[in-house]
């Protein structure tokens, strides 16, 4: 068997993105020893339980120790005090990345703190459930999804590549691009959506007892999708919104004014307008499901996945 790409890899957190690595990683013979640390005891001993690692860590120091890749996998609000912590305990020539989806705030946040003698490629795998926790991992996570990373320019070649073909071995799809292009893009492409869909169940939430619960027992499929986005970690989507909040203000800018025309069209009966833009949007749904990042199954491609034995 070849060598692994990383003998060591600390894990910092393990929700669903960190045990999700530690499972794809093991499977993918890339990574030799395992070490996992979180801030919660609980949390800590299930990973045990789940055998998602090899070394257990009450501290985020222990765990990096002579670690060749350290993936910080916590909210973008909390990367920053990781940074501090592990900063001086760093092997030289080691891989520093993070999972958040939002770069510049995190890079801004880590970078000072990190020594010149590490590889700092901050990462943000496009994969995810609405579920969190160690037990919500599974190996087949990142398949043919997007790993977006966003090393600095004069960031060593050789890692990148190293790096690179790590998220390749777990079944990801990697593509690089500043941090600033890829907050945009993520803007629209998950924030917003996400917003929205906390908007509209937040709305029934408000609405009188009794419609409130004929919304819930006549959901049909449009809701359903709603609350299952709505579901997602609370402290996560929180911190993604305080950290990305310029580019998804500009693209809820352009939201707002879009909704504005559909109002007036809906208020007009100008049915036209209203058929040319469900025409389009239909169009983008099947280019995505003819790039292969989703099924046109009744599911949407979403399969139940059990938790580790």
């Amino acid at each position: 068997m070849a060598d692994p790409l990383f003998p060591r890899l600390a894990l910092i957190g393990i929700g669903l993105i960190g045990a999700s690595i530690a499972l794809a990683a093991r499977r993918a013979g890339v990574v030799g020893e395992i070490a996992i640390h979180t801030r919660s005891p609980a949390t800590l001993k299930r990973a045990e339980e789940l055998g998602l690692g090899d070394v257990y860590c009450s501290t985020a120091v222990e765990a990096v120790k002579d670690a060749d890749c350290v993936i910080v996998c916590v909210p973008v609000g909390a990367c920053e005090g990781v940074a501090i912590e592990i900063g001086p305990h760093l092997k030289t020539g080691a891989v520093i990345s993070d999972v958040g989806s939002v770069k510049a705030a995190v890079i801004r946040a880590m970078a000072p703190h990190l020594p010149p003698t590490v590889h700092f490629i901050p990462g943000h795998p496009l994969a995810g459930t609405e579920h969190s926790g160690p037990d919500a991992g599974f190996a087949e996570l990142f398949q043919n999804r997007w790993t977006v990373l966003t090393p600095a320019p004069d960031v060593d070649s050789e890692a990148v590549a190293r790096f690179t073909a790590f998220w390749r071995a777990l079944g990801a799809n990697v593509e690089a691009m500043s941090a600033e292009h890829h907050d945009l893009v993520l803007a629209i492409t998950s924030h917003l959506p996400h917003l929205i869909a906390y908007n509209i169940v937040g709305t029934a939430a408000d609405l009188e007892s009794g419609l409130r619960s004929e919304v819930l027992k006549f959901s049909a499929s449009g809701f359903r999708d709603f609350t299952r986005i709505a579901a997602s970690d609370p402290t996560m989507w929180r911190d993604v919104f305080l950290n990305n909040k310029d580019a998804v203000l500009e693209m809820l800018g352009r939201f707002n004014e879009d909704l504005a025309l559909l109002t007036r069209a809906i208020r007009n009966g100008d049915g036209d307008t209203l058929f040319d833009l469900f025409t389009r949007t239909r169009a983008i749904r099947r280019s995505i499901i003819a790039i292969g990042q989703d099924t046109a199954a009744p599911d949407f491609g979403r399969r139940d996945h059990k938790p580790a034995e």
